[in-house]
């Protein structure tokens, strides 16, 4: 992993200045009935760290804000995922639709939310959603819960150091109508994050230089 005096927040942010990290998602079958939406991927320092600067902190000083999926909801229910959902058409833009969300979800507070870049747009088959994923830096963070349980009903910062650690990691496979997909995951004390959720991160862990060398051959099914 890398340990780059520069930090942390540095290092996402050149991760990401020239779009050249990418994540490997089949593509949708209706793309003109496809719906825009919006992903807070929020990065923060760990509440128990003496508070370092924004510059300082490394990798393993951080934790990523994820939540658990109502298991009744229509799509992805279940999973775990960055906050998120559908632009509405007040918002005026990802961005705005990301905090939005967001703060519905998990009640954060926007204001202690730096937006470091909005990225390319993924598409995401499993739901015909076409989502921008905004990355963030949680500058004063805030208290966060399940705040609506019919949609969220867990929602927790992780570990950064938990999720680059070898041994949490796996390679999920789906086997849905005659076909089976794989893709990277992680296994958090039995939480496991896999889908579009575990590739996004992987790919910015890769591209950041996290990356601590994990065993791919190691695979584990997950039901829907």
């Amino acid at each position: 992993m890398s340990m780059h005096p520069r930090g942390a927040r540095a290092e996402l942010l050149a991760a990401v200045a020239d779009h050249s990290w990418g994540v490997r998602i089949p593509q949708l079958a209706d793309p003109a009935a496809a719906n825009d939406a919006a992903v807070l991927i929020l990065f923060g320092v760990l509440d128990h760290i003496p508070a370092p600067t924004a510059d300082a902190a490394v990798a393993r000083d951080l934790d990523v804000l994820l939540q658990r999926r109502a298991p009744t909801l229509s799509s992805h229910p279940g999973q775990v995922s960055f906050p998120g959902g559908r632009v509405e058409p007040t918002d005026t833009d990802a961005v705005a639709t990301a905090l939005r969300e967001a703060e519905e979800e998990t009640g954060l507070d926007p204001a202690g939310v730096e937006v470091l870049a909005t990225l390319p747009v993924i598409p995401l088959a499993a739901s015909n959603h076409l989502v921008t994923p905004v990355l963030a830096w949680w500058q004063s963070p805030s208290r966060v819960v399940a705040v609506d349980h019919a949609e969220t009903v867990e929602v927790f910062r992780v570990p950064v150091a938990q999720l680059l650690d070898p041994d949490n990691r796996f390679t999920s496979t789906l086997s849905r109508m005659g076909r089976t997909f794989s893709g990277p995951a992680f296994d958090i004390d039995g939480t496991i994050v896999w889908g579009f959720t575990a590739m996004v991160l992987d790919a910015l862990f890769d591209a950041a230089g996290w990356t601590v060398p994990w065993d791919a051959t190691i695979e584990r099914p997950v039901e829907l």
